[in-house]
């Protein structure tokens, strides 16, 4: 009797992603996340939505909250509203989660990153070049550069 079993259709990936819609699936959709291969079920298989928010540590409320802000998350759904994640909604998860809690975005400038239009189209994390140029030096004379951005501020907004 062989140590390991042999691989099965369920040890592979799947030949690539497929949009629920039939089009294109965008390029840093991956085919299934790493967080989701671990649990036991082939990497193309179906995941409800507790067993996403238990692998990406995302609780379930906040998922059904980014179905309503991000058009383009939409799992499957079944008798009595049970979601069902494909590997695309999955990833579509993970990069929404990776735009709004690691790189600081809103969740209108990640939908906007996520449709194409980018960072400065939706006016999000636009460097103001006094602001960057304090993050780096650290000063002693921060406190009065930043005293002195904020009033131009509030006169350009009066």
């Amino acid at each position: 009797m062989p140590d390991s079993p042999a691989p099965s259709l369920f040890d592979q990936a799947p030949a690539g992603p497929v949009s629920g819609d039939g089009g294109a699936v965008p390029a840093w959709v991956s085919v299934a996340s790493d967080a989701t291969r671990g649990d036991g079920k082939a990497p193309d298989a179906l995941r409800t939505i507790g067993e996403v928010a238990a692998a990406l540590g995302i609780r379930q409320h906040v998922l059904r909250y980014w179905e309503e802000q991000f058009p383009m998350l939409r799992p499957l759904k079944r008798s009595g509203s049970r979601r069902y994640y494909r590997p695309e909604d999955i990833a579509l998860v993970e990069r929404i989660d990776q735009l709004v809690h690691r790189e600081g975005y809103t969740l209108r400038g990640a939908r906007l990153v996520l449709q194409g239009r980018g960072a400065e189209a939706a006016g999000e994390m636009v460097a103001v070049p006094e602001v960057a140029a304090l993050a780096a030096g650290g000063s002693s004379a921060t406190s009065e550069r930043l005293k002195a951005i904020r009033s131009r501020l509030a006169a350009a907004l009066q």
